[in-house]
């Protein structure tokens, strides 16, 4: 019967905890493929889309994440996650049974709260499980999430929406999510904080503050939030949005449009997460801290051109090839990024650091990408534009703001060897 108790097992820690990001990005994202659908159902246009497609999952997940996260730094980790991921998991099947705008919006709200319960301390555990020379790899393959969730969520919920209905999607995707949370909560343990921390874990537990103080006060913390958050926002934007485009410019059917967006926003950007996290940390071994934030700036330096290049091509497979080459490149900041940050803080600042960024992410990266994407869409269509191509200039329009990002990562390039040699337990 040990084998069914709580136990410090790392690499199980991370694949189940991957898996639970997996299932969040899921029931996050899983409405892109329904928007036409959801259109129709409802009589809605793409600004409103964005709204329920961003802002609603936001509307409490912002400041509950933080509430939770200050728990986290005094509870048990475990416990939260495997609630919050219970809670979400019930909310997105809500989301199938909405009967009007209004439970849709709801039931949005509802995953958004689930997920602020559930996600903030998943950083937390993982590092300490993990050593700081491996954490930009294992951050990385946490930050799998959104290439593993878009493709299973666009290509399984395209196919199931195809053949029993929009509401079914949401149905089966609520599934995974209650396994999950069952299996973390009884083969999980919860690990020491700060263990594998030269300055381990004090017993007080920072403020609120002084948590975000550092993200701005330390110039590396700083540019790579601001450049992860504009970046986020591109992707979100471009990803809730992809499939609608080659159904309306390109006639691709609901399945052919949520499986090609899914296996382009996915298989290629799997390999950008965990290959920029590992080289990482590789070129950190041999004395080079440098590569965790200027191999981000040079993939978002060149994801901009070659995205705005690619979404505006006539031909469908040489639009699809470019879009997937992109793909490859143009999510390579997510674990550098979030693996620096985590060296950066002290062991019980790091769920509270996680919430944070979590916050900027959800409400402007997740809220304002979708919306802002659907603003420029429905500006364009406006000027008498054809939808399908309104969509497309609006696409290209947003991947410029991958310049901004990169900039902000090439700043951080020139500080991040300072800061990394700072004590974190400093004020």
């Amino acid at each position: 019967m040990a084998l069914l108790s709580p136990k410090a097992r790392p690499r199980l820690a991370l694949v189940l905890l991957a898996a639970i990001g997996v299932v969040g990005f899921i029931d996050r994202i899983i409405m892109n493929v329904r928007v036409e659908p959801l259109k129709a159902e409802f009589s809605l246009n793409d600004t409103e889309i964005g709204v329920i497609n961003g802002l609603a999952f936001a509307a409490l997940n912002v400041g509950l994440g933080l509430f939770v996260a200050r728990l986290a730094e005094r509870r048990q980790r475990i416990s939260l996650i495997a609630i919050g991921t219970f809670l979400w998991s019930i909310a997105t099947a809500a989301c199938g049974m909405a009967a009007s705008v209004t439970h849709l919006l709801l039931a949005r709200i509802g995953v958004g709260v689930g997920e602020a319960v559930g996600l903030p301390a998943t950083q937390s555990v993982v590092s300490d499980y993990f050593p700081r020379e491996k954490r930009a790899t294992v951050m990385a393959v946490l930050n799998l999430a959104p290439p593993i969730g878009a493709f299973l969520g666009a290509t399984g919920g395209a196919l199931i929406a195809q053949h029993y209905g929009w509401r079914h999607a949401f149905l089966v995707a609520a599934i995974p999510g209650l396994i999950l949370a069952i299996l973390l909560a009884i083969f999980i343990a919860e690990p020491k904080r700060g263990a594998l921390d030269a300055v381990g874990a004090a017993d007080d537990v920072p403020s609120l503050m002084t948590v975000i103080g550092r993200y701005f006060a330390w110039p590396t913390m700083r540019h790579m939030l601001f450049g992860s958050t504009i970046a986020g926002m591109v992707g979100f934007g471009l990803n809730a949005f992809l499939a609608a485009y080659l159904f309306r410019r390109f006639g691709f059917t609901l399945v052919q449009a949520g499986t090609v967006a899914g296996l382009v926003a996915s298989l290629p950007a799997a390999i950008s997460v965990i290959g920029s996290g590992w080289i990482s940390d590789k070129m950190a071994l041999r004395g080079n801290r440098k590569g965790y934030a200027l191999f981000p700036a040079i993939t978002l330096l060149i994801s901009a051109p070659l995205y705005a290049f690619a979404i505006t091509r006539d031909h469908p497979p040489l639009l699809i090839a470019l879009v997937a080459i992109c793909a490859l490149i143009q999510f390579t900041y997510l674990g550098p990024t979030a693996g620096t940050f985590q060296n950066m803080l002290a062991p019980r600042m790091r769920a509270t650091g996680a919430a944070f960024t979590s916050m900027i992410y959800t409400l402007i990266s997740g809220g304002f990408g979708p919306l802002l994407l659907g603003f420029l869409s429905d500006h364009y269509a406006g000027s008498g534009i054809n939808p399908g191509v309104a969509l497309g200039y609006a696409m290209a329009t947003m991947a410029i703001f991958y310049l901004w990002a990169g900039v902000h990562y090439l700043i951080a390039a020139r500080t991040i060897e300072a800061d990394l040699s700072r004590s974190i337990d400093a004020v």
